[in-house]
């Protein structure tokens, strides 16, 4: 399981021209999903998004030093096959890697679930499979990229 989180100062969702999600000062997550995720792996991405501290103390002085939870900031979760795009061979990305919908829709409403379930912030969502346009003010500009994978993976000294 793949995360783009960007810390936010507001993010927005809409489908049709329709804003279905939107939160103020948080997190914007585009999440993807592959064939071989399970549970363990939603519980790494909430358990690592609620807990990281990637925003400033209110004195401004540092930049790391509060979770989204510190902050009472909201969640904003947009599914994204596309995270999953291989461009090793030819001009046109394949997404083999990506669940199919069948698999992805459930496993990401358990996402949802499990972000509502560990913490009492406001969390919003797009539409799956839609075709959506997310606006955000990025604060800092501040991304990461978080990959369930990589949680097993010793690193580099």
């Amino acid at each position: 399981m793949r995360s783009v989180i960007q810390r936010v100062n507001r993010a927005s969702v809409s489908v049709s021209g329709e804003i279905v999600g939107s939160i103020e000062l948080g997190l914007c997550l585009l999440i993807g999903i592959t064939h071989d995720d399970t549970a363990d792996d939603i519980q790494y991405i909430v358990d690592k998004t609620l807990n990281m501290r990637i925003f400033p103390e209110e004195s401004g002085d540092s930049g790391f030093d509060r979770s989204v939870k510190d902050v009472e900031g909201g969640l904003l979760l947009v599914s994204q096959f596309t995270l999953y795009a291989s461009t090793r061979k030819g001009r046109r990305p394949g997404f083999t890697d990506a669940a199919r919908p069948e698999q992805a829709q459930p496993m990401f409403d358990q996402i949802v679930d499990s972000f509502k379930l560990h913490s009492e912030l406001p969390v919003e969502t797009g539409v799956f499979g839609a075709s959506m346009k997310i606006e955000l003010e990025n604060s800092g500009p501040f991304t990461i990229v978080l990959d369930s994978k990589e949680r097993n993976t010793p690193r580099r000294s």
